[in-house]
């Protein structure tokens, strides 16, 4: 709004400064409109307070609106709805650090825990290689023990005569008979 006084040709009024109050200069143009609407060219040639009956019913419905309804004033709700925003975002804002202080703390462990098995990373290859060795020593094992328990078998089955090493079995049963009978 302008500072310059409103003028019509109906009504003229002083500019307060807007920062000061809006409510009053609201309703002065909304009782303007409804005043030209109402009565329009008659007021011309009207004699003074001849409208006061017909319209001072609007005039007090008007000044009830403007005073009790909160939502008049836009500027004031604005500044509401902006301090509620302005609220909503500091806690937001006041969350986010706190996070980001949070997630600073488990960076900060997580390199201090990376630190120590930096120092002793050649020990730990060593470990796990030795381990690895040992469980391929120990599959060796195996693999060379089968292999010989396998041409043992195979060597007992070709002098025995069969894979079931019958006549094996069956000689030397006789044999440790026999001789305890003579």
């Amino acid at each position: 709004m302008s500072r310059e006084p409103m003028v019509s040709p109906f009504f003229a009024w002083p500019m307060m400064p807007p920062e000061v109050r809006i409510i009053p200069f609201a309703f002065l143009e909304d009782i303007h409109k409804k005043f030209v609407k109402t009565f329009g060219r008659a007021v011309h040639s009207a004699s003074a307070y001849a409208m006061n009956d017909e319209f001072s019913r609007v005039l007090c419905q008007q000044i009830d609106h403007f005073s009790r309804n909160p939502n008049v004033d836009r500027l004031d709700r604005l500044k509401g709805e902006m301090n509620q925003v302005q609220s909503v975002l500091i806690d937001n804002i006041e969350k986010a650090l706190e996070r980001g202080d949070r997630l600073a703390l488990l960076v900060e462990k997580a390199i201090t825990m990376q630190q120590p098995m930096q120092g002793n990373n050649s020990t730990v290859a060593l470990k796990r290689k030795a381990r690895i060795w040992w469980r391929d020593c120990k599959f060796t094992a195996t693999l060379m023990l089968l292999f010989l328990l396998t041409i043992v078998y195979v060597s007992l089955a070709f002098v025995c005569n069969g894979l079931f090493l019958s006549s094996c079995f069956n000689h030397m049963t006789m044999a440790s008979v026999v001789p305890h009978m003579f």
